[in-house]
C-alpha cells in the first residue's frame, strides 16, 4: 500500500444495505471534526468514469455485454477514478469515502460471474497503482432483505432496474458469499449487521470510523 496523508474508507455490500445513507452520515461526522472529505462512488466518480458507468448499468443494449467486457470496463473506470480523484485527494490529506471499490468487482464479477480471481488481481495491480483502502465497512444483510429494500426504493422513486440489479437471486447469493470471504481474508474489513434499523446501523458505522480516527491520531503522535 502506498503511504499517503489521507485516509481511504470504502463501503461495500449487496443491494439495499444502506451504503449511500451511511456514507453521508460518516461524511457529516468527519466534517464536524474539521476533516476534509471527498465522497465518491464506483463505477464512476469522474466524468469519464460516469460515462462508463452508464454503459455498464444500462438495462438494454443493442448487443449483450460479455462478462469480460464488463470486468474490463469496471477497471477502466477505476483507473481513471484513482488517477483523477482518489490519489490526489489522499495526497492532499483528505479522507476519501467511496461507495464500492475493487472488493465489489471481486464479489460481483469474480464470485458472481465466475471470472478468474487471478485475472482480477492482475487488473487490480494495473489500475490501482498501490492504492488500497485503509478501512472497508461491509454492510451485510441476507439477499432477500437487501433486494426487497432495493426494489421497494426503485419503485418509490420510479427508477428502472439496472442491468446488474436485474440478475437472479442466486447471483446475489454468490456475491454475498464473495464479500464474506473477503472479510475473513483482510483485516481492514469490519462487518456491520445491516439488518438492524438504520439508526443502529449508522451507530455501528460511526463507532468504527471513530476508532479509525483514534488510530490515525495515535499514528500522528508516534
Amino acid at each position: 500500500m502506498l503511504t499517503t496523508p489521507g485516509r481511504f474508507i470504502t463501503f461495500e455490500g449487496g443491494e439495499g444495505v444502506g451504503k449511500s445513507t451511511n456514507i453521508q452520515a460518516v461524511a457529516r461526522h468527519l466534517e464536524s471534526q474539521g476533516i476534509s472529505v471527498v465522497v465518491t462512488r464506483e463505477p464512476g466518480g469522474t466524468p469519464i468514469a460516469e460515462r462508463i458507468r452508464n454503459d455498464l448499468l444500462k438495462a438494454h443494449h443493442e448487443e449483450p455485454m460479455s462478462d469480460m467486457t464488463e470486468l474490463l470496463l469496471m477497471f477502466a473506470a477505476r483507473a481513471q477514478h484513482v488517477d483523477a480523484v482518489i490519489r490526489p485527494a489522499l495526497e492532499r490529506g483528505d479522507w476519501v469515502l467511496c461507495d464500492r471499490f475493487t472488493d465489489s468487482t471481486i464479489a460481483y464479477q469474480g464470485y458472481g460471474r465466475g471470472l478468474s480471481l487471478d485475472n482480477i488481481e492482475q487488473l487490480k495491480a494495473l489500475a490501482q497503482g498501490g492504492i488500497e483502502p485503509h478501512l472497508t465497512l461491509l454492510l451485510d444483510a441476507p439477499v432477500a432483505i437487501g433486494m426487497g429494500r432495493a426494489r421497494a426504493r426503485a419503485q418509490d422513486l420510479a427508477e428502472e432496474t439496472d442491468r446488474i440489479e436485474a440478475e437472479a437471486i442466486s447471483f446475489f447469493e454468490k456475491v454475498r458469499q464473495g464479500f464474506l470471504a473477503l472479510a475473513e481474508r483482510y483485516p481492514r474489513f469490519r462487518v456491520i449487521d445491516a439488518t438492524a434499523p438504520l439508526e443502529q446501523v449508522t451507530e455501528q458505522v460511526l463507532k468504527v470510523v471513530a476508532d479509525e480516527l483514534e488510530h490515525k491520531k495515535q499514528q500522528a503522535e508516534s
